[in-house]
């Protein structure tokens, strides 16, 4: 299984005909010789809260440990998120901050202290 911490993430709502997915957007800051750089998950099935991190597990068995503080657009990945919205209007939506992912219908959720 592929883990992955980036920098910066949000969690992009996509609708496609009767199917809805919930992925991953990352992103991590480059230095002088290496860009920066995002991936997008597969999609979540399963999202776990503990301490200062929420984790997502992917369809194709990635793992994202993502830190609460790093919610946000960057550089890297607004872009990216520009040309979805670009691409497929209304079918793509940033879900906002303060989303309760214990609460999205049709993740496994687990909470963890």
């Amino acid at each position: 299984m592929s883990e992955y911490i980036p920098d910066s993430w949000v969690v992009l709502k996509i609708v496609n005909e009767d199917e809805t997915l919930y992925k991953v957007l990352a992103g991590w800051s480059g230095g002088y010789l290496d860009g920066d750089s995002w991936r997008m998950n597969s999609g979540i099935t399963k999202a776990t809260i503990g301490g200062n991190h929420a984790v997502f597990e992917g369809a194709s068995g990635s793992r994202y440990r993502c830190h609460r503080d790093g919610y946000r657009l960057t550089m890297a990945t607004s872009g990216v998120y520009n040309q979805l919205k670009e691409k497929f209007g209304d079918a793509v939506e940033l879900m906002p901050e303060a989303t309760d992912w214990m609460d999205v219908e049709g993740l496994n959720n687990d909470t963890t202290n």
